[in-house]
């Protein structure tokens, strides 16, 4: 039999046959074409469902927030003096509330800081209203620009006790809204409100708090936290790394440790089997503390996520990740009534809010029930006591739920 032939007799039938057998009908085209398109529509509406437009969901929001910030008065650190301070003019200085006559104007000026940014820098993203961004421009000046009224990037000085010559690791806390002021960085870039020099200077002052952060003992001992002082420090940090990020977020060095803190230390330190977090339940204020606590986490999460590797699918082998703890808290977000551990010694009745917790792992996770959840709850009134205000971590989800282009300063040729 010549060479030329690779099949002859039977061998050649049989692969005929096996031609025959794997050729789709027409009909069983139909079908499978059919089936793909109601698999891709269903996926696509579950997209839909689990990504809502927060821009018009908040936006009126957004905007009577930004309303009353352009209003507020820049009020840096050196314009508060603390009489008790061992720092300079310029350090953070708190003190604990249980201390009699606890100086905490500090603390509710940065506070208050990163309400009116957000507030400012959300309200020029829905309306690319120049004035909005101008305005969140001058406070980021006075606060981390301006020699006669900068802010030194450290809080060495927060929570300290009488006699003390630090603050301490609880302290760290306090720099909460300074995680989302580094994020409006990105938002404001493209403003004209900001020069590219200021921008640089503005991106060195968080580079500078995110080396306190990992350098100092005081932050140290916050990192080590089994607890929301310990996801504090997480997210303020990756907040930091994110806002100095050089070309693709998974080459960060500094992001890449993050997020293997967060894989290696973090999900074991913090809940147990069933998504609980113990350290939490066990304070006088459980479901404040486990809400702000999973929201912190969720939030880092979103920061370390990367085309290339997802934190939010990470669990352990021998125990959960982070969608066992949301798919655990949130039948009682749904309900706080029914929440299996003592109520709160105070407000419990006004939580849950509307949690960044959410909004974030109904999208990583394509959950329509806990972006519905999102959408229903009403967020706190900004006249909510403030201790309230403080366990909710970042004012405006919309800087949370969108990507903001990067300058070309940033992109790498």
């Amino acid at each position: 039999m010549s060479g030329n032939f690779l099949f002859a007799g039977s061998d050649l039938a049989a692969v005929r046959t096996s031609v025959s057998m794997i050729r789709p009908t027409r009909r069983a085209f139909c079908v499978a074409a059919s089936a793909t398109l109601l698999q891709q529509g269903t996926q696509s509406q579950t997209r839909a469902a689990t990504h809502p437009d927060v821009a018009a969901i908040d936006r009126e929001r957004i905007l009577e927030g930004a309303a009353r910030s352009l209003a507020t008065p820049i009020s840096p650190l050196t314009a508060q003096p603390a009489p008790r301070t061992p720092g300079t003019p310029h350090d953070f200085y708190s003190e604990p509330e249980e201390t009699p006559g606890a100086f905490t104007a500090h603390r509710d000026a940065i506070y208050m800081l990163g309400v009116t940014v957000a507030d400012l820098t959300a309200a020029f993203v829905v309306s690319s209203d120049s004035k909005y961004a101008a305005r969140a421009v001058e406070h980021l000046r006075a606060w981390f620009l301006l020699p006669e009224t900068r802010m030194i990037p450290s809080l060495q000085f927060a929570q300290r006790v009488q006699n003390a010559t630090t603050g301490r690791p609880e302290g760290v806390l306090d720099g909460l809204p300074l995680a989302e002021v580094a994020r409006s960085l990105a938002f404001l870039a493209s403003s004209g409100a900001v020069t590219p020099e200021e921008l640089g200077s503005l991106r060195k002052w968080f580079l500078d708090y995110f080396v306190w952060l990992n350098e100092s003992r005081t932050a140290g001992l916050a990192r080590d936290m089994k607890d929301h002082h310990g996801s504090s420090w997480l997210f303020q940090a990756a907040a930091c790394a994110d806002a100095n990020v050089a070309g693709l977020t998974s080459d960060d060095v500094s992001l890449s440790a993050l997020r293997h803190r967060f894989k290696t230390v973090t999900i074991r330190a913090q809940m147990n089997g069933n998504g609980i977090f113990p350290r939490e339940v066990a304070t006088p204020t459980p479901f404040r503390n486990a809400l702000l606590n999973l929201d912190l986490l969720t939030l880092a999460c979103e920061l370390l996520t990367t085309r290339f590797d997802n934190p939010w699918e990470y669990e352990l082998q021998d125990g959960p990740g982070l969608r066992a703890a949301i798919a655990y808290h949130f039948p009682f977000m749904r309900s706080p009534a029914s929440w299996p551990y003592p109520a709160d010694i105070a407000h419990f009745k006004d939580l849950p809010g509307r949690r960044i917790s959410l909004l974030l792992a109904g999208r990583a996770y394509l959950q329509p029930p806990y972006t519905d959840l999102w959408k229903s709850l009403v967020p706190l009134p900004r006249t909510a006591a403030p201790e309230l205000l403080r366990s909710i971590p970042v004012a405006q989800p919309l800087l949370w739920a969108t990507k903001a282009k990067p300058p070309l300063s940033r992109i790498q040729p």
